[in-house]
């Protein structure tokens, strides 16, 4: 089954480490506001999750919002959460760590597309 949300080795190793510092967490990828379209994670809860918020999956066992209308953006991709070193948003939970979070993606075919629409 595709996913619409997945996440390298390495943005995976981050998020246990986040796990193991902060308990259960949760991701959001921003829309733009403050942060740039940086994926924003928090502890678990911290976030309010509302109506017009898309669950697209878990990554690392932390599960992975996006706002509805960005998701109307990103709808024929799937995204791919990836790390990088440096400063990321200064809301985010591993800002501290000197790395950040990236969101990658890639068109999915038509053959995923019309699974996921199933």
């Amino acid at each position: 089954m595709v996913e619409r949300v997945t996440a390298t080795d390495a943005a995976l190793e981050l998020v246990e480490l986040l796990k193991q510092k902060h308990g259960p967490i949760m991701f959001h990828q921003s829309g733009g506001c403050c942060d740039g379209s940086s994926p924003m994670c928090y502890p678990d809860g911290d976030l309010i999750i509302g109506d017009q918020d898309v669950y697209l999956g878990k990554i690392g066992d932390a599960p992975f919002y996006i706002h509805r209308n960005q998701f109307e953006y990103w709808k024929h991709t799937q995204l791919i959460i990836d790390v990088v070193d440096g400063r990321g948003g200064m809301f985010s939970l591993e800002g501290v760590e000197g790395k950040r979070f990236l969101t990658k993606s890639r068109a999915f075919t038509n053959e995923e597309y019309q699974e996921l629409q199933s």
